[in-house]
């Protein structure tokens, strides 16, 4: 294949039991009775493999609300795929992560909404941090890869210093400092959760001062805010050419927010194979090449790299799918998030609006 498939990302589920003012899933979520049984997942799991996949993300919603966890986990170690568990750690307890393990989960990336108890449970809507620090420690006393997200915005990114202490003291082997990324519902709430100019430049200083500190103890990524990027990154290091996500549905997406792209005919794994769908589908097919990209992505040195940028930010802040991502500094539409900065930097804190599930 051209595009060699490396990595699947597997939403089994929109069901989750947090309320995070984040939330990246899509505004219309999938519902329960909707979901893919075990035996579509496992076949899924097989294609994948049989495609030259690596890693199975297995994320959500709350993936810990299916009760055929341990099965699927099971599927995708038969089919010799690394699997990694993306959760908020609500649902597992010490005998459950003992099956899960047993089964052949390889990694787990335990989420945290900050180092504190009150806020934590103020940005997720629930009271689960306390929960949350008790999941770390049996993780800890466990043979398993151990990642700490830390999920940062503009109302805890003053607390940075404080939350690389506490990813210090779960014995985790990597924290990500993701700030947020605006799609889904994070969208909604963009000017609340933005953090200002300043705030930014005082949490690159406190990383890299960490990530010196650290080194060899624990690996620290920092998932930089686009809106403030010079030039947009390589969005899921290029549409269609290593990873595809499919939904609880079984729809299948190049990326976490494409369905928001009018137009793109989504395919499906109940109607179509993985292999069809990732070379030959139209939809994947769409942004793949350089041939749809305008000007100034199309002469850019830059255009091998990040591939013009994100297409569903495009259309989120343009319009246009097809256009060059506003975030970098040569869009002919740059100035729509100039216009956002300059909002979000002269003003207050503003309210938001938590994530409900309607299943």
């Amino acid at each position: 294949m051209k595009y060699p498939l490396r990595a699947l990302i597997a939403e089994v589920t929109h069901r989750c039991p947090l309320h995070c003012v984040y939330c990246s899933n899509p505004l219309e979520m999938q519902r329960h009775s909707d979901e893919l049984s075990t035996a579509d997942w496992l076949s899924i799991f097989q294609q994948a493999s049989e495609m030259g996949v690596l890693q199975l993300h297995l994320t959500g919603g709350e993936p810990l609300v299916r009760s055929d966890l341990t099965e699927l986990i099971g599927g995708a170690r038969a089919a010799q795929l690394y699997s990694n568990l993306i959760t908020s750690g609500v649902g597992l307890d010490e005998g459950r992560l003992d099956k899960l393990i047993e089964a052949g989960l390889d990694h787990i990336q335990l989420s945290f909404q900050d180092s504190e108890e009150a806020p934590a449970n103020e940005f997720s809507g629930t009271r689960s941090h306390a929960l949350k620090l008790r999941i770390a420690q049996m993780i800890r006393e466990r043979h398993i890869a151990f990642t700490v997200n830390m999920v940062v915005h503009r109302r805890n990114l003053d607390r940075l210093k404080e939350m690389i202490a506490f990813a210090e003291q779960t014995g985790a082997q990597k924290l990500e400092i993701a700030n947020v990324q605006y799609y889904g519902w994070a969208l909604r709430n963009r000017d609340a959760l933005l953090p200002t100019r300043q705030q930014l430049d005082q949490s690159i200083e406190i990383v890299e001062a960490a990530r010196e500190r650290l080194k060899g103890k624990l690996r620290i990524d920092f998932v930089f805010p686009d809106y403030y990027s010079k030039y947009p990154k390589p969005c899921m290091n290029g549409w269609g050419h290593q990873q595809m996500l499919i939904d609880p549905a079984g729809r299948v997406l190049p990326c976490h927010a494409a369905a928001v792209i009018p137009g793109l005919d989504l395919p499906s794994t109940c109607e179509h194979g993985l292999q069809w769908i990732w070379e030959d589908s139209p939809a994947f097919n769409r942004f793949r090449d350089e041939s749809w990209m305008p000007e100034p992505c199309r002469s850019c040195d830059r255009r091998t790299r990040d591939f013009g940028g994100c297409r569903c930010q495009a259309f989120l802040l343009a319009g246009d799918a097809a256009a060059t991502d506003p975030v970098c500094i040569l869009a002919p539409q740059h100035a729509l998030v100039e216009e956002i900065l300059q909002r979000v930097n002269v003003s207050g804190d503003r309210e938001w609006v938590y994530r409900i599930d309607p299943s």
